[in-house]
């Protein structure tokens, strides 16, 4: 199915990586921003979101990356978004979001944040 989005997620250290596969779409985009919340909700306040396998975003995933952002900001937590593919990086620069949001190339350097 095109419409679904699936989460990897791996714990290093006090940070959560969050692996995105699929489309962030207008369809998709709810369930993961359930996921993403229950997440925070459950303590995790220090989030990696990889976006090596996300190559379409809409202005829902973007919305969602805004929630996201404005939630944890107000729980003293972080965002950092890596390994953005070209289409969803030409989306944020067209958007503005990439001075928004904070990205990184990689899982490494995204790390090096917290």
């Amino acid at each position: 199915m095109e419409d679904v989005v699936s989460l990897n997620e791996k714990q290093i250290g006090e940070v959560l990586v969050l692996e995105m596969q699929g489309r962030l779409d207008a369809v998709s985009t709810p369930d993961i921003e359930k996921k993403v919340f229950d997440y925070i909700n459950h303590g995790k306040y220090k989030l990696i979101l990889d976006f090596s396998g996300v190559d379409y975003i809409s202005s829902a995933g973007m919305r969602m990356l805004l929630s996201t952002t404005k939630k944890l900001k107000g729980l003293s937590g972080h965002l950092v978004l890596c390994s953005i593919t070209t289409n969803v990086m030409d989306v944020f620069k067209m958007s503005g979001f990439d001075h928004v949001l904070e990205l990184s190339e990689n899982k490494e350097e995204a790390l090096k944040r917290f």
